[in-house]
């Protein structure tokens, strides 16, 4: 495998990517040139909206070869074209073989969500500390424990008493919050994606884990529930403010995630109509928002 380096100012990544795809790369990668130094630029969207931009003002582009020549072959049909201005080739580099499965799995290790209770892909053993255990590996839908909103969720969950409580796990990912909750005692979980493949994951996901929930798409989430969770992002919460209300059970929960610190009153405005939101957790800047319903 053989790895073509590019470098490209923001207007030309675009054609760029199009120009490597058609030269059969295998994989094309854009990264900020100047990341991890005083000029990088973070570029943020949210989940199914077209991204912000095709790069950064700097950007590099990686793209894979099946052998060298082929790399070597793009580098110059690309140098030749027009809208190769302002670009650069930094090289062709040869990647050594690695065992991509077993790197990949080292790179996700136990996480605690508390002292006794851990996310555990299945080629960890579980902590000795650990008395309830989440088992899951990457995979399609996002939720692998990984990130503090997720965490947040899990330890606001952990907190709580499950006794006969009807559950609502709204944009479900992984499956890992109504697999939290079924752990500590909820019965009756309902875990909805507009995503199928979310879906999936989230029903193998429940048998890895030997509990019971039904997950489905958006409409399959009907009545009300003791508690509602949403770890979603703050611009689809803000939106779902009336749904995402209508389903909470006077004196229920109603639990957000995905919201940065920074958007903490948007979403207290968008939901004030319904309910009083207050931030309950905080982590590396990402918050924990919850309300009980009257």
């Amino acid at each position: 495998m053989f790895e073509l380096r590019l470098m490209a100012p923001e207007e030309r990544v675009e054609a760029l990517s199009d120009a490597l795809d058609a030269l059969d790369a295998l994989s094309v990668s854009v990264e900020d040139a100047d990341a991890q130094t005083d000029a990088e630029h973070a570029l943020f969207g949210e989940p199914g909206m077209p991204p912000p931009k095709d790069g950064w003002q700097r950007s590099r582009l990686i793209a894979l070869f099946s052998s060298e020549e082929n790399a070597w072959e793009a580098a110059k049909l690309l140098s030749l074209q027009d809208f190769f201005e302002g670009c650069e080739v930094l090289g062709v580099q040869n990647l050594v073989d690695q065992d991509w499965v077993r790197l990949t799995q080292s790179q996700f290790a136990p996480v605690d969500i508390t002292p006794d209770f851990w996310i555990v892909p299945t080629w960890h053993e579980p902590p000795a500390a650990a008395k309830k255990i989440i088992r899951l590996d990457p995979g399609l839908a996002f939720g692998t424990g990984t990130h503090p909103t997720t965490r947040m969720c899990l330890r606001w969950i952990a907190r709580q008493s499950w006794t006969a409580q009807r559950v609502l796990d709204y944009g479900c990912g992984s499956g890992i919050l109504a697999i939290g909750a079924a752990l500590y005692g909820a019965t009756d979980i309902d875990a909805v994606d507009i995503d199928e493949a979310a879906v999936t994951s989230t029903v193998l996901n429940a048998e890895a884990n030997h509990v019971r929930l039904k997950a489905g798409l958006p409409d399959q989430a009907q009545g009300l529930y003791q508690t509602v969770l949403a770890n979603i992002l703050a611009t689809p919460l803000k939106v779902l403010a009336p749904l995402l209300r209508a389903h909470v059970a006077a004196g229920g929960s109603l639990v957000l995630a995905g919201i940065l610190a920074r958007q903490a009153d948007e979403l207290k405005a968008a939901y004030a109509p319904y309910c009083d939101l207050q931030v309950s957790d905080e982590e590396d800047g990402w918050i924990l928002m919850t309300a009980q319903c009257a």
